[in-house]
């Protein structure tokens, strides 16, 4: 016997009598602890798809001030990304201009919600 379970069955590719037991007595997932558990730690939230918490920046700040801003590299300096913000503002300096598609296109992703902050936590609404 391995570790406490039946033997592996090498045609099978798995244990010879079913899965083995799961951790939590055999019933999948631990049951749900609440939301006051889930977002203890979390004052702005947790994202329901990741259960990563949101950052306490605001994506519709942080896409404004891209758009409006982001030739000086503004949304990406509000979200922490201090070399992505020095890059901005090289490439629309050195393009006389022509390079700021780019952070137009990146001000449209923050305010969409795909782009996350310095920690990788998503941008919270509002």
């Amino acid at each position: 016997m391995q570790g406490g379970y039946p033997p592996q069955d090498p045609n099978q590719g798995g244990y010879g009598y079913g899965q083995p037991p799961s951790p939590y007595g055999g019933y999948g997932a631990p049951p749900p602890q609440g939301m006051a558990m889930q977002t203890a730690g979390a004052p702005y939230g947790v994202d329901p798809m990741t259960g990563i918490p949101f950052s306490d920046k605001s994506k519709m700040v942080a896409g404004l001030l891209q758009i409006f801003l982001g030739w000086a590299g503004a949304g990406r300096l509000y979200t922490g990304h201090i070399g992505l913000a020095f890059a901005q503002i090289a490439v629309v300096w050195f393009t006389c201009g022509l390079g700021g598609l780019w952070p137009l296109i990146d001000g449209i992703m923050m305010l969409t919600g795909k782009v996350t902050d310095v920690q990788g936590r998503p941008l919270r609404d509002g």
